[in-house]
């Protein structure tokens, strides 16, 4: 009998381990998002969590002087939030959720990146309640809402 809860106790720890592991395997080979960020800011944090989660590889780069990059890699003005990331060929900036990131990833549309202007509330590493926000495709020629968001999920 305690043999058979044993062997219970370990399948039931291999299936947690499978279900929590299976998301980041099937995205294995996502490309490293390197983010810009102040090292105040704290929302920043929770995105970089969030992306984590979604099975992107992260890597920090902390400065003082985030508009300077921004500016640096040609980010609009209107667009600007508070991180600047890189993935890729593309630019994110603000709270862009992972399966957006994902999307552009896969369709690989001609833009300098997507945008959260902002910080939403609720958005991939705010706090609050959630509220719908747009992600915008923007480059040279074009500016279009590329998905509709509350939190993660397009809707």
């Amino acid at each position: 009998m305690i043999r058979n809860l044993h062997l219970t106790r370990r399948v039931a720890c291999l299936s947690l381990a499978t279900a929590v592991l299976l998301p980041t395997k099937m995205w294995a080979g996502l490309p490293l998002v390197t983010v810009h960020k102040d090292p105040t800011c704290g929302c920043c944090g929770g995105w970089i969590a969030h992306l984590e989660v979604h099975g992107f590889p992260t890597k920090t780069i902390e400065t003082a002087t985030i508009n300077r990059v921004k500016g640096r890699l040609g980010v609009p003005f209107d667009l600007w939030a508070c991180h600047t990331a890189e993935v890729g060929d593309y630019l994110i900036e603000g709270h862009v959720p992972g399966p957006a990131i994902k999307r552009l990833l896969t369709e690989q549309p001609t833009a300098k990146g997507l945008a959260v202007p902002g910080m939403p509330s609720g958005s991939p590493g705010m706090t609050g309640d959630y509220e719908e926000f747009d992600v915008i495709l923007y480059g040279a020629d074009e500016r279009r809402v590329f998905g509709r968001f509350k939190g993660d999920t397009q809707v």
